[in-house]
C-alpha cells in the first residue's frame, strides 16, 4: 500500500503592496468625482476601493493543493497518477521557465511576485502537456507532498 501525500494547500495571495494600490485606486475615483460635491466623492472612494479589491482578491485566491490524490492547481485538477518528476525552481529558474524556456503547451499557474516555483513532468501519454508550472512560497514542501513521502 502506497502511503497518501502529505497534505500541501497554499493561496497564492497578492502581496500587500497591491492593497495600497485598490485604496489608491478609490481616491482616484473620489477624486474625480469630487466636482459633482461630497456625497458623490464618498461613493466613488468606497465604490473604487471595493472595486480594486475584488479585483486584487479574485487576482490572489489562486490555490495549489495536493489532496486525494490530485494536484490541483486553479481549475486544473491532476491525477497524481499522471505526474512525473517535480522538479524546485529558485528565483533565477523560475524566470527562465516563465519566459524564454516555457512551452506554450505547458498548463501554468504563475504569479509574477511569487519568486519560486516547482516544474512537475506530466506522464499521461494521452496528454499533450509537457509539464505543469506552479508559483509557489514552498516549492520543497510542494515536491515533497507530489512525491507522497511523510514530512
Amino acid at each position: 500500500m502506497q502511503p497518501s501525500a502529505p497534505p500541501f494547500d497554499e493561496r497564492l495571495t497578492a502581496p500587500r503592496s497591491w492593497w495600497l494600490i485598490a485604496f489608491g485606486v478609490g481616491v482616484a475615483c473620489a477624486l474625480m468625482l469630487l466636482p459633482l460635491g461630497t456625497l458623490p466623492m464618498l461613493g466613488g472612494l468606497a465604490g473604487g476601493t471595493a472595486a480594486a479589491a475584488v479585483v486584487v482578491s479574485s487576482y490572489g485566491s489562486a490555490r495549489v493543493r495536493v489532496i486525494a490524490g490530485a494536484l490541483v492547481a486553479g481549475e486544473a485538477r491532476i491525477p497524481l497518477s499522471a505526474l512525473g518528476d517535480a522538479e524546485v525552481l529558485d528565483a533565477e529558474e523560475a524566470r527562465a521557465w516563465r519566459s524564454y524556456k516555457a512551452d506554450p503547451r505547458a498548463f501554468m499557474l504563475l504569479r509574477s511576485y511569487i519568486p519560486t516555483a516547482v516544474r512537475v513532468k506530466v506522464t499521461d501519454p494521452d496528454d499533450p502537456t509537457p509539464y505543469v508550472y506552479l508559483s509557489t512560497r514552498e516549492p520543497q514542501a510542494l515536491v515533497t507532498a507530489l512525491a507522497g513521502v511523510p514530512a
